[in-house]
């Protein structure tokens, strides 16, 4: 009876993550779960549509195999040959000609060609990321072939509406689970989508919490640093703004901004405007390495996240953990998920968005008493130990899909932790 109980399975896979581009430099959340997911002996197939394409000082060192799709034309092409020559069925013909010419057609050429490779691995069930291009591909799969699936949904993919023909309501219908990164966004899902309740999970997003260079503040006016692309929603405005306050009321220091994006010139501007161009820095994309040097050098980590003109937001951003991990007192604002991560007065400070009066505030009360910045700091870092440290995030997550996805626990992870269990039927039918 011992071997009936068992839950573990043989199949060499036992889910596809399905990514849209992996790695990806401004993604590397997703790419630390999938290799933990790995480490964890979960055995998932990594596969992505697209290849990266991150400049090559940027690009990630893969550490795990990865299964990329031909190019869309080529793809097409043989889908197309292949339709020719009557080899496939009838239903598949009949949704390529109905999606051709519609808008994100692709999605139906991606599914037509991966079904067969996912069925041919023994792959039941496929996790995305992002309510965008990959888990409209699941999707497509779960129409055409009947495959399960699940996403995680992060920020602007799940706060603001698509124009596609596969719209977030129909990923959230179809989803057998949807995993938030936070309790607030898990809230805001739940009631926009109140027929989805009981499959909408939390899973914090995790990091590794090793590899952290010691803090080492350089001599000279202190540092404050903010990372993130160069968007509405970061908030990078304010921060400039700020700093111009701050700078007015005869604070020295030096801020650097790392990132990149659509805003560089407008920011680069705004900069100039106010004479900042001595104290303000906008230093363009930086390596992970580097970007970890930089928190290590600084006494200040800022990011004065703002909803953006679409309605979007940040959710759980990345580089406020590493930066808690890092020991660097935080000063953020209290939108999305960000209070989940940072405890006001205890683990950072917290300000309402778009006032950078209070901004500047909350930067000089730790600028002016290093003993409540260097406890401030040390709290967070305990907190992000605790709460994000990616084995447990990634432990909770593979649970989720075993649980409620039904998705195959292969032997080795069994072994590793004996309280994966799955559903009755399919320790029974496999």
């Amino acid at each position: 009876m011992e071997s009936f109980r068992s839950p573990v399975s043989s199949s060499r896979f036992s889910f596809a993550y399905l990514f849209e581009r992996f790695p990806s430099f401004v993604q590397t959340f997703v790419y630390r779960e999938a290799l933990e997911m790995v480490r964890q002996e979960m055995a998932p197939w990594l596969v992505s549509i697209r290849r990266p394409d991150d400049p090559a000082e940027l690009t990630e060192k893969i550490a795990a195999e990865v299964f990329y799709l031909p190019e869309a034309d080529s793809m097409r092409a043989e889908i197309d040959a292949q339709i020719a020559q009557h080899k496939l069925p009838r239903k598949i013909r009949r949704t390529v000609a109905e999606w051709r010419k519609r808008p994100d057609s692709n999605r139906v050429f991606e599914a037509v060609w991966l079904g067969p490779k996912l069925r041919e691995r023994g792959i039941r069930h496929v996790h995305a990321h992002f309510g965008g291009l990959a888990a409209r591909t699941a999707w497509m799969l779960r129409k055409l072939f009947g495959f399960t699936y699940s996403f995680t949904g992060h920020a602007n993919d799940i706060f603001c509406e698509n124009d596609f023909p596969i719209t977030n309501e129909m990923l959230v219908r179809s989803a057998k689970l949807i995993v938030t990164e936070t309790d607030f966004a898990r809230r805001w899902m739940e009631e926009k989508y109140p027929f989805a309740r009981g499959r909408i999970v939390r899973v914090f997003n995790g990091i590794a919490t090793d590899g952290f260079p010691q803090r080492q503040p350089p001599s000279g006016p202190p540092r404050i640093i903010s990372v993130g692309r160069y968007v509405e929603k970061k908030g990078f405005a304010d921060l400039i703004e700020a700093c111009r306050l701050l700078r007015n009321r005869g604070r020295k220091f030096d801020c650097v901004i790392v990132g990149g994006g659509p805003l560089e010139t407008v920011l680069q501007t705004r900069i100039e405007r106010a004479s900042l161009g001595d104290v303000v820095r906008l230093l363009g994309p930086r390596s992970q390495s580097e970007v970890r040097e930089l928190l290590a050098g600084s006494e200040l980590f800022v990011l004065a996240c703002v909803p953006d003109a679409e309605g979007g937001s940040d959710n759980l951003p990345t580089v406020i953990l590493e930066a808690m991990l890092s020991e660097l007192p935080v000063v953020s604002t209290k939108i999305a998920g960000i209070p989940e991560m940072v405890i006001d007065g205890e683990t950072g400070l917290l300000v309402a968005a778009k006032e950078p009066a209070a901004l500047t505030m909350a930067m000089e009360k730790l600028l002016s008493d290093p003993t409540l910045a260097k406890r401030l700091g040390a709290r967070g870092r305990q907190n992000a130990v605790e709460k994000f440290a990616i084995e447990k995030t990634v432990g909770r997550l593979k649970r989720q899909l075993v649980q409620r996805c039904a998705v195959r626990v292969p032997n080795a992870a069994y072994a590793r932790d004996p309280s994966l269990r799955q559903p009755w039927w399919r320790r029974l039918f496999g």
